[in-house]
């Protein structure tokens, strides 16, 4: 499977996601994570960025994972 169409789970990193799909940048910044490229996004989880910034993480994940 290609990076681009690999599922993006709650377990990976920020910095993860942005690498495999660049595009779920959007989607993030839209949900008011906009620190993307910060020292904590390379290590926070997308599950621990969610609660962080309390969003729901399934909700956040069905989007990112929405984008082609």
């Amino acid at each position: 499977m290609s990076e681009e169409n690999k599922q993006i789970t709650k377990k990976m990193t920020i910095a993860e996601i942005i690498k495999i799909k660049p595009q779920s940048a959007s989607v993030l910044m839209s949900h008011g994570m906009h620190c993307l490229g910060c020292v904590i996004a390379q290590g926070e989880t997308l599950e621990q960025a969610a609660e962080v910034h309390g969003i729901d993480s399934d909700e956040l994940l069905k989007a990112i994972n929405g984008t082609k």
